[in-house]
């Protein structure tokens, strides 16, 4: 019951004595909740054919059909101040700035200045099944062959949809942290430079990569029955391989499914009120191919450094636990939904109640002028540091063991080479400060110097926390290894309670607001894996972010204000798009849409692949949103035909 409204009703009750007064008002306030949440869905599904997707950077690898839909996940917690924050998770390879600056711009004509850039953060899931060209800066969407105005409007208007019905869908709640450990569903993709960091840093873990699942539970207060979680496991979306060629959300997406129709039993995917998050943490070196990387055509073990094979060996991928990307696909996801459905059970004792109030603190920084001291590990030494332009090192080319790169480019590459000089050159040419400011690594694109025909990655970065409680969620605009993730945890902990705050449990939420590559410590950026080659802002960028963000949690804590920083460039003006719309779309002479070509077999056996033909238009000219392209229908006892599964369904192609 509302406090205002309890003690208006208790001032109109004067014939009741005041001390019987005094025990109802006890009683409503033991029942009032400290928090209100609201959780929504929407689809996001993109264009499904024609478009490249985004993650392998693979030219050739354009959409052919859906596997699994896209959704956005909202989530929105209200303390009784009424301070609001928002945080969505979205099936999407990341975030960029203009999506979420366009989202905010539908929510403000609605709501005014309830959500800004400071309340909410854009996380996306990273799968690198889902249709590219929606973030803005050249590199990115360069193998999307420039801007995609379709998928850049699929984004925009789900994660708004998502976050209006979690507006719509508020109600008094109680919320709830709990953790486990999976152990099988992620490795350490470089390893050799994660063995680069202290050894008694390393000596604090046990394995080379997070393995604990935390989850954010939402309950209702009334009966305490679970209405929404967003779990958060470091694991690249990356099982489904660069052969694949349907949209798919990938192993966190089906988790998220999986949990979703435990939750909502009877209702078709994307539908019901549970709603349920596998959010992106600190993946940047975590891999789902637990098989490990073997060379393609002998079986044997890449070389560790470099991830290279003998000559005639093949390629270098990681692959498993199954036999195919399908059912790597579905193992990995079923292990983390089995773990989020434990920490959701009735039975599960590990959950902790979050209580206290919400708060919010977001600053752009621009990561090419800032500076910070350093302590130096090895030496024992402080020294300034500062970060540089954007650049791209040789081992970026090489790609990783999830998926390959072109040409002859290894991993750990820390010299560089004359004829690959020359083409970068042409491109954009790094001054000798650059070269110095990003070594030790050999600089392949020198992007912070490239302006044609617009930025080619970001300078202007956003950092952000939303703090629940005593429960804190790091955003940040990137892919963090685990031990960057690791050092931004504690650092922030740490600065909470030296700012007089609380003792923070925190999470990384990666890839959050805008996308800049990764971020490697130190150590591993010396050893210049794929990793810390996309390190945009040079050898010492992570520790920029830990002083960024330290300093972000001290100003919450003490309930400073900070100021807002540069804003990202608007570069909407100058994107171009190579990719044509859909230039003709009809049916054959004297066929019409829907027409069968090939109908199904009158009787199936028990785990067969059922299959039909028939005549569509161009899947771009209509993305259908939380609706679908086919379903499939089961006769009920009463002779009426149910749906029972749409093009959502893990189990239609």
């Amino acid at each position: 019951m509302d406090r205002r409204k309890a003690h208006r009703e208790l001032g109109q009750m004067g014939v009741m004595s005041r001390g019987l007064l005094l025990v109802i008002l006890a009683l409503t306030v033991s029942v009032s909740t400290a928090y209100k949440v609201g959780v929504g869905r929407a689809d996001c599904t993109g264009p499904s054919v024609e478009i490249t997707f985004m993650g392998y950077a693979q030219v050739t690898q354009r959409g052919t059909g859906i596997h699994l839909r896209q959704y956005a996940r909202s989530f929105v917690i209200e303390d009784e101040s009424g301070s609001r924050v928002v945080f969505v998770s979205v099936d999407a390879g990341m975030m960029g700035h203009a999506v979420k600056r366009d989202v905010l711009a539908v929510l403000q004509k609605k709501y005014g200045a309830l959500y800004t850039h400071e309340n909410v953060v854009i996380s996306g899931s990273h799968t690198h099944s889902t249709p590219g060209g929606f973030l803005m800066y050249l590199l990115y969407d360069l193998t999307s062959l420039g801007f995609v105005p379709e998928t850049f409007n699929a984004l925009v208007h789900g994660i708004a949809q998502s976050i209006i019905r979690a507006h719509n869908n508020m109600v008094d709640a109680r919320i709830y942290v709990a953790e486990t450990e999976v152990l099988d569903a992620n490795i350490n993709r470089s390893p050799s430079a994660y063995e680069n960091n202290p050894e008694e840093e390393r000596a604090q873990y046990r394995h080379n990569v997070d393995k604990t699942l935390v989850q954010l539970q939402f309950v209702h207060a009334r009966d305490g029955t679970p209405f929404g979680a967003i779990n958060w496991y470091a694991v690249h979306p990356t099982s489904m391989n660069n052969t694949n060629r349907l949209v798919s959300s990938d192993n966190v997406g089906l988790a998220a499914v999986l949990l979703e129709q435990e939750r909502n039993p009877g209702a078709l995917v994307g539908k019901g009120e549970f709603v349920g998050a596998f959010a992106s943490s600190n993946l940047g070196d975590s891999s789902p191919n637990i098989n490990g990387p073997k060379c393609e055509k002998t079986g044997l073990p890449c070389d560790v450094l470099t991830s290279s094979c003998p000559s005639g060996a093949g390629a270098c991928f990681a692959s498993g636990p199954g036999r195919d990307m399908y059912e790597s696909t579905v193992i990995i996801a079923d292990r983390l939904y089995r773990a989020a459905a434990g920490l959701l059970s009735a039975q599960n004792t590990k959950a902790r109640e979050v209580t206290g109030p919400v708060g919010f603190v977001h600053q752009y920084v621009d990561m090419t002028t800032a500076e910070t001291v350093h302590f130096d590990r090895g030496t024992r030494t402080m020294a300034r540091v500062r970060g540089c332009l954007p650049a791209m090192g040789y081992s970026f080319a090489a790609g990783t063991t999830d998926g390959p790169g072109a040409f002859d480019f290894q991993q750990g590459t820390i010299t560089d080479n004359v004829l690959w000089n020359a083409v970068r050159d042409f491109i954009a040419e790094p001054t000798q400060d650059d070269k110095e400011c990003q070594a030790p690594k050999p600089i392949l694109l020198a992007t912070g110097r490239a302006r044609f025909p617009y930025d080619w990655q970001p300078k202007i970065v956003p950092t952000q926390l939303l703090v629940v409680g005593d429960f804190a969620m790091a955003a940040v605009p990137g892919e963090f290894t685990t031990m960057a993730g690791r050092r931004l945890r504690t650092e922030v902990a740490r600065a909470s309670v030296a700012a007089g705050g609380r003792d923070l449990q925190v999470v990384v939420a990666g890839l959050s607001n805008m996308y800049t590559s990764y971020i490697t410590t130190p150590e591993e950026y010396e050893i210049q894996r794929y990793e810390g080659a996309s390190t945009l802002y040079g050898p010492h960028t992570l520790t920029l972010y830990l002083e960024q963000y330290k300093k972000l949690i001290g100003a919450l804590v003490r309930n400073e204000s900070v100021p807002a920083g540069p804003t990202p460039p608007y570069e909407d003006d100058k994107q171009i798009s190579l990719t044509t719309g859909v230039i003709f779309d009809s049916h054959p002479l004297g066929k019409d849409f829907g027409d069968v070509k090939v109908q199904p077999e009158p009787v199936y056996e028990r785990g067969a692949t059922v299959s039909a033909v028939f005549i569509a238009g161009n899947p771009r000219n209509n993305l259908m949103h939380d609706k679908s392209f086919f379903t499939v229908e089961q006769q009920q006892m009463d002779g009426n035909w149910s749906v029972i599964a749409t093009d959502a369904n893990w189990e239609t192609r």
